[in-house]
């Protein structure tokens, strides 16, 4: 039976085998939890998943390369990710690492201007990249036997970009006037990015992937040169293979093409801590764009792949996640006090977040809908989470697992991924254990360590023409919506990628579901 077929079987049987897993799950103790990361601790996802076979080795040059193999389909994605993002950047150089992503679909010594996007689609495939603060990652997803053009289109751009300021100056026009479409002229995104700057105090964490118009401006030739040389090397790199390929004959391809790239000196040491406390508590901000004030709330919890991140991930879906949460079920169905209640994880290595918003209906009480939100939370932390609510919570993290298997792009993401951030593979074959293993009292002990607390952000998003203000706004008033317009459209805050159980999508960054298209 195929590894593809075995997965889709696994979804079929999802929620039988996830009744079991999950039994095993709740009657887990602390002590078990906390040891779950055991390589002798018995798998509660074994039943669930097959184990995807996994190859790794590392070039003299410092490239690490990880391989995982599945012939079901004939179709092979190679995903490159470079350890550097917005959390790289300096004070005055914000948006660099955007901005390069742009940068390495504009030529190199083989390839010419926007011709990579050309040659993948001629030979029947998809490629593109993102930037979040902490990964730079290119794929490209194409038919088994084009592994080869993958992989001299990747190297060729790693080893000769053109990095001209022709180039520049064009990619600097095109990041501005993407941040003008998809930020500046769209309602409620700017205050997300806002919230970021009042949870994080440490300038690597907080500001925004996609920079300041001034600071792209400010851009010089030498910068940008300075940074490619810095980061955009063998040996801060991971590059992942997946779906059906040859090992031996794709370990020579991968010799062959990025064995004599040079290796590159190590980039700076970077620090990423943070204060116990939020930045700063409160906040307003207006918006000219807003047709009804908004809240956003955020709260500083521990980085990924700690005890209480797996907990939180679990709290977070109870509290926020769709319309079986409890605070949808509340506000929205309950009290019908508002339109929309959404919340995620922002996961990254260092300090994370939980991040909320909430649209109060017109005419409804802003403050009583927070002091809700909070007392929902104080209810949580002290009689803790239902069983059916756990079992909702796991079932979505399954059901997101189960997925990610589904697709080769996305298998090469996580596994450059996990080896990049943490030297480890083989975590996509058990970080599911992690996620069944947490029990209710673990859940119950994070939210009352970390949510139910007056360490938190409060940020109100008031329209500019200065009705439904917070009380005391001395705000100035602004242009107004004209009467009658339609309901507000409000984006998701951070929603989750559809391949990950917890990653949040970035708001300020191309769409990664579309080819980027060739320019004439």
């Amino acid at each position: 039976m195929s590894l593809r077929f075995r997965v889709l079987a696994a979804t079929l049987s999802l929620s039988l085998i996830a009744t079991s897993a999950l039994a095993q799950g709740s009657s887990t103790s602390r002590s078990q939890t906390s040891s779950s990361n055991n390589a002798n601790s018995p798998s509660l996802s074994a039943n669930i998943l097959p184990r995807l076979s996994i190859e790794q080795f590392t070039l003299p040059n410092g490239l690490r390369v990880v391989m995982s193999r599945d012939s079901s389909v004939p179709v092979v994605a190679v995903a490159l990710h470079y350890d550097v993002g917005s959390r790289n950047e300096r004070a005055g150089r914000t948006g660099f690492a955007h901005l390069f992503e742009h940068m390495m679909f504009q030529g190199s010594e083989n390839v010419g201007k926007n011709k990579y996007g050309e040659f993948v689609a001629n030979a029947g495939g998809g490629s593109n990249a993102t930037t979040n603060t902490e990964r730079t990652y290119y794929y490209a997803t194409l038919p088994a036997n084009q592994l080869p053009l993958a992989l001299w289109l990747e190297s060729d751009r790693m080893r000769s970009l053109k990095v001209t300021q022709e180039n520049l100056s064009n990619q600097i026009k095109v990041v501005q006037e993407e941040k003008r479409f998809r930020i500046d002229n769209q309602p409620y995104v700017g205050s997300n990015l806002r919230l970021s700057e009042l949870v994080f105090g440490n300038f690597a964490n907080a500001h925004s992937v996609i920079g300041s118009m001034e600071d792209l401006d400010a851009a010089t030739l030498e910068d940008v040169q300075q940074f490619f040389k810095t980061y955009y090397t063998p040996n801060n790199a991971v590059l992942a293979i997946a779906g059906d390929f040859d090992p031996k004959g794709a370990r020579s391809l991968v010799e062959k093409y990025f064995g004599t790239i040079p290796r590159g000196a190590t980039p700076p040491a970077l620090d990423v801590n943070e204060t116990a406390n939020v930045a700063k508590r409160t906040d307003t901000i207006l918006d000219p764009l807003a047709q009804t004030p908004l809240f956003r709330i955020g709260w500083k919890i521990p980085p990924s792949r700690t005890p209480d991140f797996y907990a939180l991930t679990i709290a977070t879906r109870i509290l926020f996640g769709g319309e079986s949460s409890r605070l949808y079920q509340r506000l929205v169905k309950t009290d019908e006090s508002a339109l929309v209640i959404s919340g995620n994880i922002d996961e990254r290595r260092g300090p994370s977040a939980v991040v909320a918003a909430a649209l109060p209906k017109p005419g409804k009480d802003a403050a009583q809908v927070k002091q809700t939100i909070f007392d929902e939370i104080h209810r949580f932390a002290t009689e803790g989470p239902t069983a059916d609510e756990m079992e909702r919570a796991r079932n979505t993290i399954l059901n997101g697992t189960v997925r990610l298997r589904q697709s080769a792009q996305t298998v090469a993401d996580r596994l450059a991924e996990f080896t990049l951030f943490y030297g480890d593979p083989t975590l996509v074959n058990t970080e599911l254990d992690r996620y069944l293993s947490v029990t209710p009292e673990r859940v119950k002990a994070a939210v009352a360590r970390y949510l139910d607390t007056d360490n938190r952000v409060v940020l109100d998003v008031v329209p500019a023409r200065g009705a439904n203000r917070p009380a005391g706004s001395n705000l100035p008033s602004g242009d107004a919506r004209q009467p009658g317009a339609p309901a507000p459209q409000v984006p998701p805050q951070q929603p989750v990628r559809p391949d990950s159980p917890t990653r949040p999508a970035n708001p300020d960054r191309p769409a990664d579901q579309q080819q980027r298209p060739a320019q004439p």
